[in-house]
């Protein structure tokens, strides 16, 4: 399609503020969904449709809207210890472990509507990641598996939200429970060798931080 078919499907003028974009897509997503819509294919063909209209049109207003490649990366604790004022002296920025949540890839046994579906998701997860909203990240990555449950990457990301649910534990001192969401993120993908990494750590972290708390 072309620029000004894009805003057509979006029921906008050609060269509406992006602002006015992701309203408009919102408002049409939430209209055409195919979970409110499920047996409606002409539903299902205007929420690609749409889906495609905005993703074209945002990167086109700014690429850094758009989804970016890897948004969502498994950062290290932490956690503080009585270490030598040499250590300290020779401290080196932590490393971080690398993204581990790629783009989505197209699953060639998903429908267009179900990878869409799944990006759209997605792109929710990062929100919800980032700005902290760990429970709702919890909750829709578990619900993504549910909906996926041959996925390999949804796995991936649900492992990763347990690793972020875990790690926030250990800051709120809940030991025995973010042990368990720690251990059950490396349960959820035991062969992602860098989510092995980053739990060690967090596993490390939190043995060392357990032995601090004064016993009663």
């Amino acid at each position: 399609m072309s620029l000004a078919d894009h805003y057509r499907v979006l029921g906008l003028r050609s060269g509406a503020a992006f602002t006015e974009v992701k309203v408009a897509y919102r408002r049409l997503a939430r209209r055409y969904h195919p979970d409110v819509n499920p047996s409606d294919q002409r539903a299902k063909d205007k929420f690609i449709q749409v889906t495609q209209a905005y993703q074209a049109l945002a990167e086109l207003a700014a690429p850094e809207i758009a989804l970016p490649p890897a948004a969502v990366s498994v950062a290290s604790p932490e956690v503080s210890s009585a270490g030598s004022s040499q250590e300290s002296a020779n401290a080196q920025p932590a490393a971080q472990p690398p993204d581990l949540i790629p783009r989505v890839q197209v699953n060639p046994k998903l429908s267009q509507v179900d990878q869409l579906l799944k990006q759209q998701l997605y792109e929710q997860l990062q929100q919800f990641l980032q700005t902290q909203r760990l429970p709702r990240a919890i909750a829709l990555v578990e619900g993504l598996s549910q909906r996926f449950p041959q996925d390999l990457e949804v796995r991936q990301w649900q492992a990763i939200t347990y690793q972020r649910w875990g790690r926030h534990l250990m800051e709120q001192q809940e030991w025995d429970k973010a042990e368990r969401y720690l251990q059950k993120a490396l349960r959820t993908d035991p062969h992602n060798k860098s989510l092995w990494r980053a739990v060690s750590q967090n596993l490390q972290a939190l043995k060392q931080a357990r032995g601090q708390v004064p016993q009663a």
